[in-house]
């Protein structure tokens, strides 16, 4: 059986305990060598084969996988973060499908979630944003006219942009041009969750500047948005006291006055 699992943004405690059990359960790892924490590899087996897919083509990949399966042994392929995004899990799931070969998945944390827990932060502040948008810049994947970062950033949404932080410069002027102010709240986080990482407060404006300060030009996430440093937020309904839901009745509010 052949099981796609997140590792999770970095640290090798963020992994799911379904993804653990998987990494100690499995005869084969094929992981993600220049993305994922090697540390994550200590759960496996003393006698478990482990392939670095940085080194590998999608074939080689592929013929591994099938070897495994013709053997009936558990291969484990390691995806960074969380697989569905930016994973290209598809295109090998595409090639397990015609050989008829069965596969599960197993989410992990995406780098957008250990980049907002080291930052303590909250995407959907009510009346500040209520979405996010995941996205990133043109590289060697090309990336729909419609989904520009120009049309994206004229949402004035959290955005969490990947894959972009060695065209930080290019990526400022694109999100001025959408519509985002210079001094716009943005972040850059450099290895989210791992024990080396680097946050970096900035704007708009200056995140080109901070990015070349401190010598980022990749394995960083881009956090854009006024939730990064919001003053005008307001709290959410969820807690309050006339809020009645299914598990709580609306309470009157408490008049200090009357003593």
């Amino acid at each position: 059986m052949i099981y796609f699992v997140g590792a999770g943004p970095g640290a090798e405690d963020l992994i799911t305990v379904r993804g653990m059990r998987l990494l100690q359960q499995a005869d084969l790892i094929i992981y993600a060598g220049s993305l994922v924490n090697p540390k994550l590899l200590d759960y496996a087996k003393k006698d478990c084969q482990i392939y670095n897919s940085a080194q590998m083509t999608l074939e080689e990949i592929i013929e591994v996988m099938k070897e495994s399966e013709v053997q009936g042994r558990s291969l484990v392929r390691l995806h960074t973060g969380e697989p569905s995004l930016y994973g290209a899990v598809h295109e090998q799931m595409y090639e397990l499908d015609k050989l008829g070969i069965k596969y599960e998945s197993c989410p992990g944390v995406s780098a957008c979630f250990g980049a907002a827990a080291s930052l303590n932060l909250e995407y959907t502040l009510p009346e500040v944003s209520q979405s996010l948008i995941i996205t990133r810049m043109e590289g060697k994947t090309k990336v729909p006219a419609e989904e520009s970062i120009e049309s994206l950033a004229a949402h004035h949404a959290s955005m969490a942009i990947y894959l972009s932080s060695g065209m930080t410069d290019q990526l400022s002027q694109r999100l001025l041009k959408g519509g985002y102010k210079e001094d716009t709240p943005a972040a850059i986080v450099y290895k989210a969750t791992w024990p080396e990482e680097k946050k970096i407060i900035c704007t708009v404006g200056t995140m080109a500047a901070e990015a070349e300060k401190n010598a980022i030009k990749k394995t960083a996430i881009i956090l854009v948005g006024d939730v990064i440093n919001s003053i005008n937020w307001k709290k959410s309904r969820l807690y309050a006291a006339d809020f009645e839901t299914e598990y709580r009745k609306a309470r009157r509010p408490v008049n200090t006055e009357e003593k």
